[in-house]
């Protein structure tokens, strides 16, 4: 009898095969736990679905220079606008849910778009996983100097005066300005068509050049030609006066009984293992907080709020039942 070459009790030898197979498997959660531990070991994106020049675009730019000294890998912007949010947000969940892609959420995408688009290529509730929220953004009622008024009583009376000439523009169907304007035309009782855009410049130059009689833009899209002149502030969308503008009205102190404040968080792709979502919440809210870039962001016309993620959830659950009922109510539609 040939003697036994495996000097082991059993007397029999494991395939290489199966012992490569075998310490695989056993260092397989380890290996996980490794590139977790590693991430991130290249830059990140960061996906803006509004326009460049946008109050989300200055926020995902400010947010990501703090955060790419804190990660120690470059936090790279990337606009991607276009449907109402729809086309950047849809590149969002259909990434790979390693950390490597992140993106602005808002109250568009992750709010209001369910309810006026009929075949929207996403699921807010699941295809995205909630990180932190960036900050609430108030709008700024505005109008062109050319335009004869100086408050909002005097825009209504106007407009009462102008049936079918009053054009209100936006970044978009769902964006705040969208339905901010159509909440003010139907408290009002005033006709106000509403003209989207994809470019926050144009839709300002429009303005400007008197294509446009109204907005309800973001203050950080419009602070420096409303400080100059250039535009006329009359009123702030939130339920209270900003720094940034504090002889200027809310429309409730106005009269006109609307209160709506757009807002920005961070997502990412479903399924981002939960160790890199704690970390990029840990990150972000630690930058929100830093007192100079807090500080910024309100000079900005904005209001800084890093949250947890279940908070950020809730939030995004409430909207999405509040602005459903505006929605229905005002008969706003993006098709």
């Amino acid at each position: 009898m040939m003697p036994l070459t495996d000097p082991s009790a059993s007397g029999f030898r494991l395939p290489r095969r199966g012992l490569l197979a075998a310490a695989a498997a056993a260092t397989l959660p380890k290996a996980q736990a490794f590139a977790q531990d590693a991430w991130p070991s290249r830059p990140i994106r960061f996906v803006n679905p509004g326009p460049a020049g946008g109050a989300g675009d200055v926020l995902a730019r400010l947010l990501a220079e703090r955060l790419s000294i804190r990660l120690g890998q470059p936090v790279v912007v990337e606009d991607r606008p276009g449907a109402g949010t729809n086309i950047g947000m849809t590149n969002v969940a259909r990434s790979v849910p390693d950390g490597y892609t992140v993106g602005v959420g808002s109250i568009a995408s992750n709010a209001v778009n369910k309810w006026l688009y009929k075949n929207l290529p996403f699921d807010p509730e699941k295809d995205f996983a909630p990180v932190s929220m960036m900050a609430l953004v108030p709008n700024l009622m505005v109008v062109p100097p050319s335009l004869p008024v100086r408050t909002v009583r005097e825009f209504v009376e106007y407009a009462k005066k102008h049936r079918g000439q009053i054009n209100f523009g936006s970044v978009g169907a769902g964006s705040s300005q969208h339905l901010v304007g159509a909440q003010f035309a139907l408290t009002t009782g005033i006709e106000m068509s509403h003209v989207p855009y994809t470019s926050s410049g144009q839709l300002n130059t429009d303005m400007l050049e008197g294509r446009v009689q109204v907005l309800f833009q973001s203050i950080s899209a419009v602070a420096e030609m409303a400080k100059s002149g250039r535009m006329r502030p009359l009123a702030v969308t939130g339920s209270e006066r900003q720094p940034a503008f504090p002889e200027v009205p809310t429309l409730q102190e106005a009269g006109v009984d609307v209160t709506a404040t757009g807002w920005f968080g961070m997502v990412t792709p479903a399924g981002v293992p939960e160790p890199i979502l704690e970390r990029l919440n840990k990150e972000v809210v630690a930058s929100l907080n830093e007192p100079e870039l807090r500080a910024r962001i309100i000079e900005l016309g904005s209001v800084p709020k890093p949250s947890t993620r279940e908070e950020f959830a809730q939030h995004m659950a409430r909207e999405t039942a509040r602005w459903r009922d505006v929605v229905k109510a005002t008969g706003a539609t993006a098709e």
